[in-house]
């Protein structure tokens, strides 16, 4: 999908958003991408970012975002990889998310020292140890029920703002792009050469054409194992799922299947890559 961002409008309503507020918000793109409107991060944030694996898990934490995005309407919050709050909403052409509109980063009110406990937990990664990020995590905004509530609302309305002014639009998009974007938001699912077609109204004789190009001449069960792959190695390096969650996660319920597609497409094998992955982060990062 070709989606194209007015950086300026969007940067400068983002800004007065902030200033007037103190409410930092940013967007995504549809895959998760930070499309660098807002670079005032908080201390704590950016130290974390600036950090080769720190900065490697907050992408993958916002890819992560988006793909567990379950509400109805409006924002769903969670915790962030560190264990801070934030929120999200996809805002829409139609059926389709063209982009995400995040806000954060800050706390609720539980007791501080719980939610540092938490974040403490999730950063044994940190080079020098976690405790060194404390007095940045201590200045981050606590947020009452009332206050968040209040803040949702009022970027419920600032999303309308955008989409009526259309800051965020498509472009045309060709079968290709459509492929590729339609594994992107799927890969995790069960598909089929079958299922592909009939949700993307391409033939299958001329998908399986575009995967070749895709692909660079392989078949379309090929391109969807390597996208699950992509994402299984990052899942492996920023995560510490089980691996047998890792593969559920990518959508192949088949451990050994997936073992053997992994060692397939890496020449490797998922625990191999992650023991080297981590430690290439920790003496090399």
């Amino acid at each position: 999908m070709n989606v194209l961002f007015d950086q300026e409008q969007l940067q400068e309503l983002l800004t007065s958003l902030y200033t007037f507020t103190g409410i930092p918000a940013n967007i995504l793109d549809p895959q998760g991408r930070d499309i660098n409107l807002f670079e005032d991060h908080p201390p704590f944030c950016r130290a974390i970012n600036d950090r080769p694996e720190g900065h490697a898990r907050c992408v993958a934490c916002d890819r992560w975002k988006i793909k567990s995005y379950s509400a109805a309407r409006g924002f769903q919050f969670y915790r962030c990889h560190a264990g801070v709050c934030e929120a999200l909403m996809p805002l829409y052409d139609k059926a389709s998310p063209l982009a995400y509109l995040v806000f954060g980063c800050f706390l609720d009110e539980s007791p501080m020292e719980e939610q540092w406990a938490r974040t403490r937990a999730a950063l044994d990664w940190y080079p020098g140890g976690p405790d060194q990020l404390r007095p940045a995590f201590f200045q981050f905004r606590r947020y009452s029920p009332r206050e968040v509530k209040a803040c949702s609302e009022l970027l419920e309305a600032l999303a309308a703002y955008i989409q009526l002014k259309g800051m965020i639009s498509i472009a045309g998009q060709t079968d290709l792009q459509k492929l590729e974007l339609y594994l992107d938001q799927h890969y995790m699912e069960k598909l089929s050469l079958a299922s592909v077609s009939a949700q993307l109204h391409i033939g299958r004789t001329k998908l399986c054409r575009l995967a070749k190009e895709l692909s660079g001449g392989r078949t379309l069960t090929w391109l969807i194992a390597r996208r699950r792959i992509e994402e299984a190695k990052a899942l492996l390096i920023q995560s510490d799922l089980p691996i047998a969650a890792v593969a559920e996660a990518v959508g192949i319920s088949d451990y050994n299947y997936f073992s053997r597609v992994f060692r397939s497409l890496t020449g490797t094998t998922p625990r191999n890559y992650r023991e080297k992955g981590r430690w290439k982060a920790q003496h090399l990062g």
